[in-house]
């Protein structure tokens, strides 16, 4: 009964209108009253203590950085460098839009970022070397979600925080199989290009391709930082969006002189607003998460389970249709924060790592990002691009399924996640 009335407000609230966030604590009052526990305080007690956290300072402080790339050229020059190693190559601006986002993804971790300098810089240059919009803005969306799956991912750390998971951890785990979702948007575009003619691009030369380099190294030396950093024990997560955050704004405005002074209020106001629409979410999150737990909402879920705990493929899979089908009408950070308590320990009791757990949830999630009809990247891509969103569907359809090929590999051989993740915490 707890599980129906938990749903019914939860989806009831979101169909009268109401913010994600009012949504989650109004569920929690839902459940309060069924309870006969309703108490203000309470609430109170929860919505403070639910950004009160030390992990998740990392969330603004990556948000932050992100900006700041944007703003200050470390973008545009991995953008140049990627271009300049395989514009030449037929395809080439496909090849060259997957290899700018796995580097981007390790710098900022904002799939919305990385989406919105991505189809500034590289679609207008697709488009006049003839290659297909439609195609073109579904392959950057979809490359732009590599960014939430690996380190510094703002959504493993929600989750890490969420579920009382090791965040370093989280990170180490998720390289691998963002890597692996990468080669699958390569294989996906190589069968999309064959059939495209368009403009290859004049090989670079050896001393332009090195100049390149040279310029962009400031960038790219960047996710080697956080990663040595981690690995090491040399600063925690929370530390390396500090390190991130003032790295980028030292290169952006000593090294490229591209941030001016009267451009920083604007970029930490943006940040700020985008960070704090997060950090409400998590604590009003808190209030239903502490509820759930009273209401023993997940021991309900498992006895509903029950059927798929004996074979954990066949739980898994159960999991990640129900994450996908969640993921078409949610955003990614209040699907973390409404499943995450209730998944959890289901995940548990059945004996599945959660650190391997978290990681394909969040890849789930992260595609969710490009599903219909809330697709939060898609629309920051049809924004910019001017590709309207029926076409963009069509456009992300095959990028899609790779990725949801790679997805149903890694729950079919959980050792793709675990014995990288092993070797690298050593």
């Amino acid at each position: 009964m707890t599980v129906l009335i938990f749903t019914a407000a939860l989806l009831g609230s979101m169909a009268l209108g109401m913010p994600i966030a009012m949504a989650l604590v109004a569920c929690g009052l839902a459940l309060m009253v069924h309870m006969d526990m309703f108490d203000a305080s309470i609430v109170a007690q929860n919505l403070i203590h639910g950004a009160d956290s030390y992990p998740l300072m990392a969330v603004p402080f990556f948000m932050l950085a992100g900006h700041i790339m944007n703003a200050g050229g470390l973008s545009k020059r991995i953008i140049h460098v990627a271009v300049t190693l395989a514009g030449h190559i037929r395809g080439g601006l496909g090849y060259v839009t997957i290899v700018a986002s796995c580097i981007l993804a390790s710098l900022s971790g904002s799939a919305a970022a990385d989406a919105a300098a991505m189809s500034a810089l590289l679609f207008p240059m697709m488009v006049r070397s003839g290659y297909d919009p439609v195609r073109s803005a579904g392959l950057i969306a979809s490359g732009s979600i590599i960014g939430p799956m690996v380190p510094p991912s703002p959504l493993l750390i929600l989750f890490g925080v969420t579920a009382g998971l090791s965040i370093v951890k989280l990170f180490m785990a998720a390289i691998v199989p963002g890597l692996m979702i990468a080669l699958g948007l390569t294989v996906a575009w190589w069968w999309v290009a064959r059939t495209q003619n368009v403009q290859v691009s004049r090989r670079a030369s050896w001393q332009e391709s090195l100049q390149a380099i040279r310029d962009g190294l400031w960038a790219l030396v960047m996710p080697f930082i956080i990663v040595f950093g981690l690995k090491f024990g040399i600063f925690t997560p929370t530390e390396a969006g500090v390190v991130c955050s003032v790295y980028a704004l030292f290169v952006s405005m000593v090294v490229y002189k591209e941030l001016k002074w009267s451009q920083l209020p604007g970029v930490f106001i943006h940040a700020g607003q985008a960070a704090a629409v997060v950090m409400f979410l998590v604590a009003a999150s808190l209030v239903s998460a502490w509820l759930i737990t009273v209401a023993e909402i997940p021991g309900e879920v498992i006895a509903i389970l029950q059927p798929f705990m004996g074979n954990k493929i066949l739980l898994m899979v159960a999991i990640m249709i129900l994450v996908v089908v969640v993921g078409t009408a949610l955003d990614s950070v209040p699907t973390i924060l409404i499943l995450t308590p209730v998944l959890v320990p289901v995940v548990v009791a059945a004996g599945i790592d959660p650190v391997y757990f978290g990681v394909l949830f969040i890849i789930n999630n992260a595609i969710g990002l490009v599903t219909p009809p809330v697709g939060t990247t898609l629309n920051v891509v049809c924004g910019v691009t001017g590709v309207s969103m029926d076409d963009s569907i069509v456009g992300v359809i095959p990028f899609m399924i790779a990725q949801l090929v790679v997805l149903a590999l890694l729950v079919l051989f959980p050792d793709i996640v675990l014995v990288p993740m092993r070797l690298l915490i050593g």
